[in-house]
């Protein structure tokens, strides 16, 4: 499918739900279902190699500013994941890891640094930060040079949702993360 937000921003992407965070963060203005076969690679489609075959050719065609509307017929529904929302608690915000960062194992949440913001917490503070059934003292800062190597952070990332990384390690790796696990990022302490 072929997706276009209410940003302008265009997603060439499977019907399995990838969409759904763009949909919440930005509206969906139209999304048409890939059919036309003449912006494809190839007479036989191969069942597993689509980014190949389909979505790079498709988004190579948008890109050259042809009319996005012609891959096919506009679509109405689509697969939505069931991500719940993060809340906001009388400790702090409470949220879900929703995934990885590729390779580097940072932690991906659900927590947007919108309602991160209103927990009214200064950078370089350190934060207790439960992830599963544990807690941990993590500084919350712009970036990872604000901490030692070999440190973790508490960051916004380019999604601009609550992040949780290690400066030149591996979060995931280092604490054993595996998603969907819950989080909640608390009100530190004075003693924080």
């Amino acid at each position: 499918m072929v997706v276009k937000s209410k940003r302008g921003q265009f997603f060439v992407l499977p019907d399995n739900g990838l969409i759904t965070l763009v949909q919440d963060q930005d509206g969906i203005e139209s999304a048409h279902e890939i059919t036309n076969t003449s912006l494809m690679i190839g007479s036989k489609l191969s069942s597993t190699f689509h980014g190949r075959d389909i979505f790079s050719p498709v988004a190579a065609h948008l890109a050259s500013g042809e009319d996005w509307t012609t891959v096919g017929p506009e679509m109405t529904t689509w697969v939505r994941l069931d991500i719940k929302p993060a809340t906001l608690t009388a400790n702090g915000i409470s949220g879900e890891v929703i995934g990885l960062d590729g390779p580097y194992g940072n932690i991906i949440t659900n927590i947007n640094a919108d309602d991160f913001s209103k927990l009214e917490i200064e950078r370089g503070t350190k934060i207790p930060i439960k992830l599963g059934p544990t807690t941990r003292i993590i500084p919350y800062v712009k970036t990872f040079s604000d901490v030692s190597v070999g440190q973790p952070l508490l960051y916004v990332d380019s999604r601009g949702h609550m992040a949780l990384a290690i400066n030149q390690g591996n979060f995931a790796n280092a604490y054993h993360i595996k998603p969907p696990i819950p989080i909640e990022i608390l009100k530190p302490t004075k003693s924080h």
